[in-house]
């Protein structure tokens, strides 16, 4: 059965084609500081937010209405797997991504659930094999069922966390069975919402504890997959544990995982600890930690995780630039963590949106690759902080400085002259390269 008839193949037209299906940006083709773009971009489809989502909000039901939504618990996700692969192949990305409840229902007993993941995996296998198309990443959903209340790898519950491990043991079996390029933490219910009745410490003990378990295991069945974290500050729980790309590091380092784990960086999430985007992407990167992303952009005056297609161009090109600076994702992908909003209901709106995205994300990678040719920014950078190669600043950055030495060079009074930042002027230059591509 064709889920998407009304759409052919998506094809790159250029900057003068009028056809709504079409890519203007996006040629995977096109060679850009020595990759192809889809070399470079890697883009997968999320799951659950095109094939499972309905078009809900916190205030309202779905309002899409899809072919298979009819069908029994089992046939709506044989059928899922059908659209996915039909949608992969139109819309030419290479990827996709899950959680393991997106792909196949609970069941009664754990038992049951495996066996109906078993079935889905073994078609999404086959489909595998004669698409070429290829798993970014998988997860275990630990936050959705009554179970996971007061979470999972850090829930008061040895019931739950045992649970849990469990989930994660089939989660790395099935992410070796289908060759995923990475493993997902994403801790939705990892987190507190008062401290009156936390243990902290036995909760973040017992998460470190999961973790290694995974680590073990992954070994020991060879699933050589690239491990990531997922930080997000809040949602469901008040305060998560992985707030943010900082906090998520020095958890990592505190328990000496910081060699094991990379992190899988979300735009939104970054909004909603109060960062930008790049921000979280210069910390990772920094430390060594940039794994891959979940591409999506939030709403500044909604209060909650949105999960919009990037079509902020300021946005995706900031991203790419970090990106580039640090040498790529590796394994990871770009995977379009985001939903169409709630009026766009129509079956081929979600073919419009991943195209707004792609396009965008293939901007945001020619305008930051002529920034890096440039070297403006850095020649600016350079500029800056000039004053820490030479004299006394040399002194400073190669270690020979000390206190003494720092009063007798600031005793003899010379006037400190800073200068101008210049921002104003840099983000002027921004806007012309990226309206110049």
């Amino acid at each position: 059965m064709a889920y998407f008839a009304n759409v052919n193949k998506i094809n790159f037209e250029g900057k003068g084609s009028d056809n709504p299906f079409a890519f203007k940006r996006y040629n995977p083709e096109e060679v850009v500081l020595g990759k192809t773009m889809e070399e470079h971009l890697r883009f997968a489809v999320a799951y659950w937010h095109t094939f499972t989502g309905a078009g809900a909000d916190p205030f309202g039901a779905g309002t899409a209405v899809r072919a298979w939504d009819s069908l029994d618990p089992l046939d709506k996700a044989k059928a899922r797997v059908e659209a996915n692969f039909e949608f992969l192949d139109k819309l030419g990305v290479p990827y996709y991504c899950f959680h393991d409840r997106d792909i196949a229902p609970e069941g009664d007993t754990l038992q049951e659930t495996n066996k109906n993941l078993d079935v889905i995996v073994d078609l999404l296998q086959q489909n595998m094999k004669t698409s070429g198309k290829k798993l970014l990443w998988n997860t275990a959903n630990m936050f959705t069922n009554p179970r996971f209340v007061h979470g999972a790898g850090t829930s008061s519950n040895a019931d739950a966390y045992a649970y849990a491990a469990a989930q994660v043991k089939k989660g790395l079996e099935v992410g070796k069975e289908l060759g995923a390029e990475n493993y997902v933490f994403w801790g939705g219910r990892e987190g507190y919402e008062t401290l009156l009745n936390t243990d902290m410490a036995l909760e973040l003990d017992n998460l470190a504890r999961l973790y290694n378990m995974a680590l073990d295991y992954a070994r020991e069945i060879g699933f050589d997959a690239q491990f990531l974290i997922e930080p997000k500050p809040k949602e469901p729980s008040k305060h998560q544990y992985d707030f943010d790309a900082a906090t998520t590091i020095a958890f990592l380092q505190k328990y000496g995982l910081e060699k094991q784990f990379k992190l899988n960086l979300e735009a939104n999430h970054a909004t909603l600890a109060g960062h930008t985007f790049e921000h979280e992407l210069r910390v990772a990167s920094i430390n060594n930690m940039l794994g891959s992303l979940d591409a999506n952009q939030g709403d500044l005056l909604l209060g909650w995780d949105t999960d919009e297609f990037p079509t902020d161009l300021y946005g995706t090109t900031l991203t790419m630039y970090e990106v580039l600076r640090a040498g790529g994702i590796g394994r990871g992908g770009i995977n379009f963590d985001a939903k169409v909003r709630r009026g766009s209901f129509d079956i081929d709106d979600l073919f419009l949106a991943h195209i707004a995205g792609i396009d965008s994300f293939a901007w945001g990678l020619k305008a930051a690759a002529k920034i890096i040719e440039s070297k403006f920014f850095d020649n600016i950078i350079d500029q800056r902080y000039r004053t820490f190669s030479e004299g006394i600043g040399a002194d400073i950055v190669a270690g020979k400085a000390t206190l003494k030495s720092l009063e007798q060079y600031a005793l003899q009074n010379n006037p400190i002259k800073n200068e101008s930042g210049r921002q104003e002027r840099i983000k002027l230059m921004l806007n012309e390269v990226i309206f110049s591509v």
